[in-house]
């Protein structure tokens, strides 16, 4: 029962992602000689990259990933 009850949450989050159009977090590193931060974001549809301005600080660009981010390109709107 255990089997079945995370099969049915993971088609729930599954299902917000791909309609809402957002991804979570997987990974990220730093580039740039340390200026940029290159992020990984696992969506519905597959990994997507984003490139961020970045300071230890975040005054000027971010300091860590955002956990979410909204992608471009979401099933309903085409």
């Amino acid at each position: 029962m255990g089997i079945v009850k995370t099969i049915v949450v993971l088609a729930v989050i599954y299902a917000i992602f791909l309609f809402s159009g957002y991804g979570v977090t997987v990974g990220s590193s730093e580039n740039a000689a340390g200026l940029g931060l290159k992020c990984q974001y696992l969506t519905a549809r597959g990994i997507v990259s984003s490139q961020y301005i970045h300071s230890d600080s975040g005054v000027i660009g971010v300091a860590n990933c955002p956990v979410f981010k909204k992608v471009g390109e979401v099933v309903d709107n085409q």
